[in-house]
């Protein structure tokens, strides 16, 4: 989970927090002056460090704070993610929906689906993916999900993308089958987003009397 500046601050040592001035400052200079920059700039060498100077539980809201104060484009993100390590490729996913990138960025969550590593297949299904990927790709994603054993909690608007969506509903009814018939248990997450699918109800019309 994602926390902003001011809790990192609080959370933050002396010198952690000093490092992250400094990484800010410089993710900052880069976006307000992009044309002094030549090749990679120095706030991409901290987005890769953060764990190191901030620890592990707080380098992803490092990264996403570096991401966003850079500005960071299209060309920053498929860098950080294609040359990242799978704890900076989540970053960069986790991040998405916060850079002004509209669908562009779609390539790298539909990378992250074809992997089978849980942590980027989580983030891959977050509001960046729910905003952007289309309705046969997301309905692939929720499978994804249930295939990998990543909660479908992960999955954002996941109950207004799913309300009546009988396509799903029939691949979920699929999935279960193939399970039981190979002996395998139907995760327990395939039952929520089932019952999801059901249509809205329909609110039952509302008489009048004449006066």
């Amino acid at each position: 989970m994602l926390i902003d500046r001011k809790e990192l601050d609080g959370r933050l040592r002396g010198a952690a927090r000093a490092w992250l001035d400094e990484a800010l400052a410089e993710a900052a200079h880069a976006a307000g002056h992009p044309e002094a920059v030549s090749g990679n700039p120095p706030w991409e060498l901290r987005f890769a460090s953060a764990g190191r100077h901030c620890g592990l539980e707080h380098a992803d809201s490092v990264r996403a704070l570096l991401l966003v104060e850079a500005h960071a484009g299209l060309p920053a993100v498929t860098r950080l993610y294609e040359q990242g390590t799978a704890a900076e490729r989540r970053a960069v996913l986790l991040t998405l929906h916060r850079l002004d990138l509209g669908a562009a960025a779609l390539p790298l969550v539909e990378d992250a689906l074809r992997t089978n590593d849980t942590r980027l297949v989580a983030a891959a299904v977050g509001p960046y993916g729910a905003a952007h990927l289309d309705t046969h790709g997301w309905r692939h994603a929720v499978l994804k999900c249930l295939f990998t054993e990543v909660p479908v909690e992960a999955v954002a608007r996941l109950g207004e993308r799913a309300r009546g969506d009988a396509e799903l509903a029939r691949m979920l009814g699929d999935f279960a089958a193939e399970r039981t018939a190979a002996g395998r248990t139907v995760p327990t997450g395939l039952r929520t987003v089932l019952d999801l699918t059901a249509p809205a109800p329909v609110p039952a019309p509302t008489s009048t009397e004449e006066s």
